[in-house]
């Protein structure tokens, strides 16, 4: 019998056939040599060059395919917008002057400044009027014009409060969206990653499998030539 690759007589101990091949193997060295079958001969020489050959290209598709997921991963992230964006600088870009004054006189009326203010107001108030002009106050006890005043003052300020309140809320409101929408990108984001890493984990597992396949194969190959050498020698 000859060799199909190198045309060489083969010994039947050096003598692999087509069917007892590797598909994998038999494959490439299908694409090789086209007329190859399953019913011809090559040599454990050539054999072991082709093993090599298909080891060295599973190792290469296995780059490949890890080159190709990171492509994905990284095309993914480039075509889908960012939404963690500060969305309150829009929002103030779009406020009406009487909307930030009110958020103005909101937060102000809410510190200790404003507090501390109008206590002292009110103590100059009445120390004026009882003190300073005893003898001829523009507003005597019980203070009416001093009542007057805080009235008008919580009349005009309650609405300014309920609209910086309402204003509060539309800003959770839209806080609210903007949160859902980042945890809904990021639920899809992580399942597309999931699917691409299983595929990959599959794929690895694939490919070390038949990797060590093909390796188990080659130390068959040395173990009965081994054998063999060391019968002709006895």
């Amino acid at each position: 019998m000859n060799c199909y690759i190198s045309k060489g007589a083969l010994k039947k101990e050096d003598a692999v056939k087509g069917e007892d091949i590797r598909d994998g193997i038999f494959k490439l060295i299908k694409s090789s040599h086209p007329g190859f079958s399953k019913k011809l001969y090559i040599s454990t020489k050539e054999l072991h060059r082709f093993r090599r050959l298909y080891l060295s290209s599973l190792i290469a598709r296995e780059k490949e395919e890890l080159a190709v997921i990171d492509k994905d991963v990284i095309d993914t992230f480039k075509k889908n917008p960012v939404l963690s964006e500060n969305i309150y600088e829009k929002k103030e870009a779009k406020l009406t002057v009487g909307q930030k004054m009110a958020d103005k006189i909101a937060l102000f009326g809410g510190s200790w400044t404003f507090i501390s203010i109008f206590f002292s107001f009110i103590i100059i108030w009445m120390a004026v009027n009882v003190i300073v002009l005893i003898a001829k106050p523009f507003d005597p006890f019980p203070f009416i014009l001093l009542n007057l005043f805080l009235s008008c003052l919580a009349a005009v300020q309650a609405p300014i409060i309920l609209m910086s309140q309402n204003r509060q809320s539309q800003k959770e409101r839209t806080r609210g969206e903007h949160d859902y929408k980042i945890d809904l990108k990021a639920e899809l984001e992580i399942k597309l990653l999931s699917k691409k890493v299983d595929h990959l984990l599959v794929r690895q597992i694939n490919n070390l499998l038949e990797i060590q396949e093909v390796q188990t194969d080659y130390l068959e190959d040395l173990i009965n030539t081994n054998k063999k050498a060391l019968k002709a020698k006895r």
